[in-house]
């Protein structure tokens, strides 16, 4: 059996659907649900054309595919996970219900995810420390007086400190 004639709607949105990762089971799920029209895994992989089965798929619809699956992987801004404060926000739902049901041992667990979380543990940001194990690298502040510098030692300082502040500012 071939399986239903598809409509060139319920086409895109399957192309589009695994354009963007989302499996063969969530796929033959969301068309159930959205069109309720059942198929099968066969037939939804035969709209992949990154699959065997979909090797005879038409050009205008690898080129959709194509299309759909390059915007996903450079605009990850439309997907609510990938910011920090919507897992933030999870975590918290999470933790909350875990504690309400007694589940210590889970909650505990999902508020040190969200230490980990606020703490960059999951970015790609570095932080260095430039001292040493012993002090004798460690930054120590410098003492200036005024009082025995000369005018254009002053204006050296006050430029030093001017280019410092806006280094701290991020300008």
């Amino acid at each position: 059996m071939a399986g239903p004639k598809l409509s060139d709607e319920v086409k895109a949105f399957i192309i589009q659907s695994l354009a963007c990762f989302d499996g063969l089971a969530v796929v033959v799920a969301a068309v159930k649900r959205e069109y309720g029209i059942e198929i099968s895994k066969q037939l939804c992989e035969s709209h992949d054309p990154t699959k065997k089965a979909g090797a005879k798929l038409g050009e205008r619809w690898r080129v959709l595919f194509d299309e759909t699956r390059k915007s996903f992987l450079e605009d990850t801004s439309t997907i609510a996970i990938s910011h920090r404060a919507v897992r933030l926000r999870a975590l918290q739902r999470m933790a909350d219900k875990a504690e309400g049901q007694g589940n210590m041992v889970l909650a505990s667990n999902l508020i040190e995810q969200a230490a980990k979380e606020v703490g960059d543990s999951y970015t790609n940001r570095q932080k260095y420390d430039h001292t040493s194990s012993d002090g004798s690298m460690s930054p120590k502040p410098a003492a200036f007086d005024l009082a025995t510098m000369s005018d254009d030692e002053i204006e050296a300082y006050r430029t030093l400190a001017a280019a410092a502040e806006r280094n701290r500012k991020g300008d």
